[in-house]
């Protein structure tokens, strides 16, 4: 009898300890991405959503960033689903050849790009902090516009 209780208390404080660890996790998210100002609807559109400020806006080696690609007439709306809440950076190609790549002519972009936030570019990309946001519980929205200098 003293056994069945003992069992009973230790699956109880198994099954509480699981549900305290559960409840802590981070909220999963949703992220809604609008693109203005595409050009044309040729290629793709890559969207990569990151933590990194080592690897922002260039996300490649980051293994825990988040990516998207679509192809460019399908991207309205963007939608990274099951994301943790935190602060993030996005960046956005729109990759017309459809290379995988943002395609430059002597370190100027020839195609589209786009980051969170819409900060100004002036000598280069945005630093994270200029385009960093917070994702909070619930639906998130960013709107990006896409810019073009060739």
């Amino acid at each position: 009898m003293i056994m069945r209780l003992f069992a009973s208390l230790g699956f109880a404080g198994a099954l509480a300890a699981a549900l305290s660890v559960h409840a802590a996790e981070p909220a999963a998210n949703e992220l809604t991405i609008e693109i203005n100002h595409l050009r044309n609807g040729k290629g793709m559109i890559h969207a990569c959503l990151t933590r990194d400020h080592d690897h922002f806006p260039d996300c490649a080696a980051d293994t825990d960033a988040l990516r998207l690609s679509v192809r460019t007439r399908d991207a309205g709306a963007l939608r990274f689903r099951g994301v943790p809440g935190g602060t993030y950076a996005l960046s956005i190609i729109h990759d017309e050849n459809g290379n995988g790549k943002l395609d430059t002519f002597a370190k100027i972009p020839r195609e589209g790009y786009g980051f969170s936030g819409n900060p100004p570019v002036r000598f280069g990309p945005p630093k994270f902090e200029e385009a960093r946001f917070e994702l909070t519980p619930g639906p998130n929205r960013q709107q990006v516009r896409v810019r073009y200098l060739l």
